[in-house]
C-alpha cells in the first residue's frame, strides 16, 4: 500500500484502463507526479476537452466532435453495404485496409452475459432499425451486414444472435475471415486459430 490516498486514488483509477495492470498503473502515476506542474493541467484539459467535444454520431455510433462522422459524411460511400463493429477504434483498423468503402454501425462492445451485457446494452435495436427502414423505404437499403467482430466468445455470441435477428430481412450476412495472419509461421499457429483457418479456407 502507498498509504498516500491521492496517490493510491490516481493508480486506481489508472488501473481502470483497458491494458493498464497496477504496476504500469503506479509507473505513470509516479510520472505524472515528476512531470512539471503544466503537463497535469495539459492532461486535465485533454480529458475535460475530449467529454465537452466528443460524442457519438448520430447515425453510426462512432465517435465524432462534428454532426456526423466523416464516414457518414462522405458521400462517395456505398450505402448498401454496412460493416459492423464492436467499437470505434476497430474502424481505423479496418480503414487502414483500404479495401472497404461501404458505411459502419458501431455496437460499442459485444453481448456478454458473464459481464452483464446485453442486446438492450448495444446499438443493436439501432441496426435493425436501420435495416427496417430500408425495407419499407425511410432509408437506404442494405443489401449486406459484414459482421466485423472479435473471434472470441463475446463475438461468437454477438454474431450468433445478430444472425437470428436478421435471417428474414433479406440481407446478406458475412463475417470477416479468421485464420492464419499472413507472413506467420504455421508451427506457431494455435488450435483454435488452426481451426478457424481450416473452416475459411478458399479455393486456388
Amino acid at each position: 500500500m502507498l498509504q498516500i490516498p491521492a496517490l493510491e486514488k490516481l493508480v486506481h483509477e489508472l488501473s481502470r484502463l483497458p491494458g493498464i495492470g497496477p504496476k504500469t498503473a503506479m509507473r505513470l502515476a509516479y510520472y505524472i507526479l515528476r512531470s512539471p506542474d503544466e503537463y497535469s493541467d495539459q492532461l486535465k484539459e485533454a480529458l475535460q476537452r475530449v467529454q465537452a467535444e466528443v460524442h457519438d454520431c448520430p447515425k453510426c455510433f462512432n465517435y465524432t466532435d462534428q454532426d456526423e462522422c466523416r464516414y457518414c459524411k462522405d458521400p462517395h460511400r456505398l450505402n448498401e453495404v454496412l460493416c459492423v463493429v464492436e467499437e470505434p477504434s476497430d474502424i481505423m483498423r479496418i480503414e487502414s485496409s483500404g479495401a472497404f468503402r461501404g458505411r459502419y454501425h458501431v455496437l460499442h462492445g459485444a453481448i456478454s452475459p458473464l459481464e452483464g451485457i446485453g442486446p438492450q446494452q448495444l446499438k443493436i435495436k439501432e441496426l435493425l432499425e436501420k435495416v427496417e427502414a430500408g425495407l419499407s423505404g425511410n432509408g437506404p437499403v442494405v443489401r449486406e451486414i459484414i459482421l466485423a467482430l472479435d473471434a472470441d466468445l463475446e463475438g461468437d455470441t454477438t454474431v450468433l444472435y445478430l444472425s437470428k435477428q436478421l435471417v428474414d430481412k433479406g440481407v446478406r450476412l458475412s463475417r470477416i475471415a479468421h485464420g492464419i495472419p499472413i507472413g506467420s509461421d504455421i508451427d506457431y499457429v494455435d488450435d483454435r486459430t488452426m481451426g478457424r483457418a481450416l473452416e475459411n479456407r478458399v479455393e486456388v
